[in-house]
């Protein structure tokens, strides 16, 4: 039997109505930021990939899927949504829209050749916000607080971003030269990775989940104690405006982020989910004033954050959150067989105006027919039968309350509108 590769999943059912709740969910909330659609390729140029997200990077060493077109052309699949859409703004000159700065949001799959575990796979959806054009620490705090009010209005606890700086191109020049200073002793201790990274991008050392309980990575410098005027006064300035949203956070010097693009704010938001384990975080982002540029557009100072479904959908279920129920709002029996095409012209016709509706297709008696309803959980039913159709009055059962209407067929409309809509009021 032919089965789905492994790393990735089929999303059905129940899970599948989570998922499109949580899509329209937002979808609607960017139409409130503002916040204009963007879709990418899921395959681009290699060298994208190996200019944006960084040489250095996990992603780009070990996890991407690479291969050869038959053009003898080297592409990925994208292992992160950034760099295609900060591709995108230079290669359709967005960068000259009058209307700045340019508020982009995407939403799609992503692929990364890594161990698959719980909430993680090989082909995984994010979601993500990316901002050109501005530099204002206003817009980091906006962008930090799309994905808090999302989980705040998915009903998840104890929302708290954990924030830091990693400063402009002079902070990180001296933070650099702190970091080889430090690590350069303990070589020996680190791995093989991180001797790597050392050569490269010291930074990304303190990113490494193999090394990370070493003393020398307890009593490396930090970033905070590197930041010269400019740097220190965005970030404030990032603090000033997250207070100002109510939005809590924590100062975290351990907060760098694993892509090498980020300049100032970087922050990760958790959320406190008992038995989710000790890595609460949910998403993550940060600011990139020189990743436009690195990718070869006109110097642009941008921002952004991703989230990712998978994570989010285990988060829900600790929570015991119900997203995307299903929702029937009429189910038609024909009472017998003569009555299936009036069933059928009726049903196209509710559907029409507005309402959820659905009937028999596998020739069920009438008691067979009311169990399916139940299993639908549909709010009504309406009976069609001979009398019914000769009377132009349709018998309608509240589903729930067990309570019958005689209801002219020119008024149902009417009837269904009030209803229906008083049942969702309550």
């Amino acid at each position: 039997m032919l089965q789905k590769p492994k790393g990735t999943y089929d999303a059905y059912g129940e899970k599948g109505r989570q998922i499109l709740y949580l899509e329209n969910l937002l979808h609607s909330l960017m139409e409130k930021y503002h916040y204009e659609y963007v879709r990418t390729p899921i395959f681009e140029s290699s060298e994208l990939f190996h200019r944006g997200v960084g040489e250095t990077t996990d992603i780009v060493s070990k996890e991407t899927y690479d291969f050869i077109d038959r053009g003898d052309r080297n592409m990925t699949l994208r292992p992160e949504g950034t760099a295609g859409v900060v591709r995108s703004y230079i290669e359709n000159k967005m960068y000259g829209n009058p209307s700045q700065p340019v508020k982009t949001w995407y939403m799609g799959p992503m692929y990364r050749y890594e161990r698959p575990q719980s909430g993680r796979f090989r082909e995984f959806y994010q979601f993500g916000v990316e901002v050109f054009g501005t530099d204002n620490p206003m817009m980091d705090a906006e962008v930090i607080s799309i994905p808090v009010n999302f989980y705040r209005l998915l009903g998840l606890k104890g929302i708290k971003v954990n924030i830091n700086t990693l400063g402009d191109t002079e902070s990180r020049t001296a933070y650099r030269e702190a970091l080889l200073e430090h690590f350069h002793p303990h070589l020996d201790e680190l791995c093989e990775d991180c001797k790597t990274r050392y050569e490269k991008n010291p930074l990304r050392i303190l990113d490494c989940k193999v090394d990370h309980e070493l003393e020398c990575m307890k009593t490396a410098p930090r970033i905070l104690d590197y930041l010269n005027e400019t740097s220190k006064t965005h970030f404030e300035e990032v603090k000033k405006y997250l207070d100002l949203l109510e939005i809590p956070y924590q100062v975290n010097p351990n907060v760098v982020r694993g892509l090498d693009y980020y300049t100032h704010t970087v922050f990760e938001v958790e959320a406190s989910i008992e038995g989710f384990g000790s890595q609460n975080v949910l998403c993550a982002g940060g600011r990139y004033n020189h990743l436009v540029e690195n990718i070869g557009g006109p110097s642009t100072p941008g921002v952004g954050f991703a989230l990712g479904m998978e994570r989010l959908l285990s988060a829900l279920e600790c929570e015991h959150i119900t997203v995307g129920e299903d929702i029937l709002n009429l189910y038609i029996i024909p009472v017998d067989e003569s009555q299936i095409s009036n069933a059928f012209a009726l049903t196209q016709e509710l559907r029409m105006n507005g309402f959820s509706v659905d009937m028999d297709y596998m020739g069920r008696n009438v008691k067979g027919n009311f169990k399916q309803a139940d299993r639908f959980n549909a709010s009504f039913v309406i009976l069609l039968g001979e009398e019914e159709v000769k009377t132009n009055i349709l018998t309608i059962k509240d589903n729930h309350t067990q309570e019958q209407y005689q209801v002219k067929k020119d008024e149902l409309i009417a009837f269904l509108d009030a209803h229906i809509v008083e049942e969702h009021d309550e």
